[in-house]
């Protein structure tokens, strides 16, 4: 007997991870369906899943309702680069809350599970380290960060809320700092940045004395993560960290990213933005025990990966 193909909406699914988690449904033998208002999302990210039979692709901004019958709903619209969460930010607002309401509605008719994709900014400039999900933040609410952070904390309350009052499955997932190919190249994330830069043999630009700290979590491991979470017993709801624990400094990563290109670039500091969080790094114990999820992906192998991509758009 065939297994039947489950349909799934991806939300944001051209852009950087909804494009490698639509290509992971599909190798599963999934319908997907993909939802994007190509605001950060690109075309050029899903053109290889066209041809398919088996995707669709639908022009939709999440702040309205969206009428269609599916299975699954992954839920990753939203901006979520500085650069561009703070173009527009009431948008970027409207974008977490209402595309929460709205697809939690659509999950609510349909009776579907539905994944939320958060991210470790709930945990603002953190006073705990590493953040474990039990730790509630430190985020300032009125800031030039808040309208993502903020956006993306009461994403979450209304996830919790449709389950506690209407019985949705839910499953949030808390995303750390993640890098791969298809980021976009002018998105002002550390990773994108640094390799642009470097491939040019342009000043790379480091805010602060770069001892803030991150963690960098390869492409496919996040998704593996994603995969498993929506795949877990409807009683597991998270929220659940996906992210390495390995942490490095920002000038750790600009120098390592100056030797793998063989670049000229010259490190050159400019000020810290504001609410700019001093560590990051996840506690995933709960990743590892409900999941049975670690990320696989040193940094240096995903670095290359990385590196290869955006030489292939430069060069």
């Amino acid at each position: 007997m065939l297994k039947a193909r489950k349909r799934v909406l991806v939300t944001g699914g051209a852009g950087f991870l909804g494009s490698h988690l639509c290509e992971r449904l599909l190798a599963a033998g999934d319908h997907v369906i993909c939802a994007d208002n190509f605001f950060t999302g690109q075309r050029d990210n899903i053109a290889h899943l066209i041809a398919n039979p088996y995707f669709e692709v639908i022009r939709h901004d999440v702040t309205f309702p969206l009428y269609i019958e599916v299975d699954e709903i992954y839920n990753l619209a939203c901006p979520a680069s500085p650069v561009h969460y703070q173009h527009d930010p009431v948008q970027t607002t409207k974008t977490s809350v209402h595309g929460a309401i709205n697809m939690l509605g659509l999950a609510k008719r349909l009776g579907c599970r539905i994944l939320q994709a958060s991210t470790s900014e709930v945990y603002g400039d953190p006073s705990v380290h590493p953040q474990p999900e039990s730790y509630w933040g430190n985020v300032n609410p009125i800031g030039p960060r808040s309208c993502y952070d903020e956006g993306k904390r009461c994403a979450e309350t209304l996830f919790f809320d449709y389950r506690r009052q209407h019985g949705v499955p839910i499953k949030v997932m808390r995303i750390f700092n993640t890098y791969g190919p298809r980021m976009h190249p002018n998105d002002g994330r550390v990773v994108s940045n640094f390799i642009v830069q470097a491939l040019q043999n342009q000043p790379i630009t480091v805010y602060g004395n770069g001892s803030q700290t991150r963690s960098f979590c390869y492409v496919d491991d996040l998704i593996e993560g994603m995969i498993r979470l929506m795949a877990t017993p409807d009683e597991v709801t998270g929220p659940v960290n996906i992210g390495n624990p390995g942490e490095f400094t920002i000038r750790q990563l600009a120098e390592k990213v100056i030797a793998m290109t063989g670049s000229k670039s010259e490190i050159v500091s400019l000020p810290l933005p504001q609410d700019d969080p001093k560590q990051r790094r996840p506690d995933i114990t709960l990743a590892k025990q409900l999941l049975d999820w670690e990320p696989r992906i040193p940094l240096e192998q995903g670095l290359v990966r990385t590196i290869e991509h955006f030489r292939s758009l430069i060069v």
